[in-house]
């Protein structure tokens, strides 16, 4: 993640919550997000997202660095994130208004850290890499399922009409 406190970020953990720990076990994959802020902040996040499934935190951000993730936003936003729902603006005073009504007032974490997506295993072996150029750039979550063999899930609020 780029911080807990990222609308983006948060969107995006939303619809990871979203995907079934059976679709995980089934393909005997464990799902896990890192966070660059204090661990005090990992249960409140996981409340506001819903998110169950493991969590850690690296406030140093030595696993940030040591995988290359970037700090600062890339000029050119090419590929907006499918799980990306509020709009600049909207998402940003959402974030501030999260930091300042919080149990402890900070960022969490330096904002211009950004994030990415990986698969590793089994062992140490890196099977997908992708970091994200600025906020809006995260991979697309079935597209890291899919790599990784587990089930895809539909992330859609529409509701699904079959035919008969």
């Amino acid at each position: 993640l780029q911080n807990f406190l990222c609308y983006t970020c948060k969107e995006y953990v939303e619809d990871l919550a979203k995907v079934p720990k059976a679709f995980l076990q089934e393909s005997n994959v464990r799902l896990i997000v890192i966070g660059q802020s204090s661990y005090h902040h990992i249960k409140p996040f996981c409340c506001l997202t819903g998110y169950t499934h493991e969590m850690y935190v690296d406030p140093q951000r030595e696993i940030y660095k040591t995988l290359g993730m970037k700090r600062g936003e890339g000029l050119h936003v090419s590929v907006r994130s499918p799980h990306v729902k509020s709009n600049t603006i909207l998402g940003s005073i959402r974030s501030i208004w999260r930091a300042m009504t919080g149990p402890a007032f900070d960022f969490q974490g330096d904002p211009a850290q950004q994030g990415g997506a990986l698969i590793i295993g089994p062992g140490n072996e890196v099977h997908f890499l992708h970091l994200d150029k600025n906020r809006l750039d995260h991979v697309p979550i079935n597209t890291v399922l899919q790599l990784a063999g587990v089930k895809t899930v539909n992330f859609s609020n529409k509701p699904q009409i079959i035919d008969i």
